[in-house]
């Protein structure tokens, strides 16, 4: 079961990723953005990792301490769920 959280959370972020990438490409040609309601819970429900790396890579809502607060805390629930399914016993 835990393998299965480890791939959906890395199609989650690369999801994610992508998605912060178009939306700093948008911002910059002034076209429709994604919402950030859109970007923080992609990044709150699985994404996180792919959040991070395209806030930083893209310097992209790295002044919004909301968007750093939302990731890392993400980031910590998808590390702890998957440690737990794969040590804890949960989901066998």
């Amino acid at each position: 079961m835990w393998l299965y959280a480890l791939i959906a959370c890395a199609a989650v972020s690369l999801t994610t990723f992508f998605a912060y990438g178009i939306d700093k490409y948008q911002a910059k040609r002034g076209k429709r953005r994604t919402p950030e309601a859109t970007l923080l819970c992609l990044g709150f429900f699985g994404g996180a990792a792919g959040a991070l790396l395209g806030m930083s890579l893209f310097r992209h809502k790295t002044l919004k301490l909301g968007f750093w607060i939302v990731n890392w805390l993400g980031l910590l629930c998808h590390v702890l769920l998957i440690l737990a399914l794969r040590f804890g016993g949960i989901g066998d």
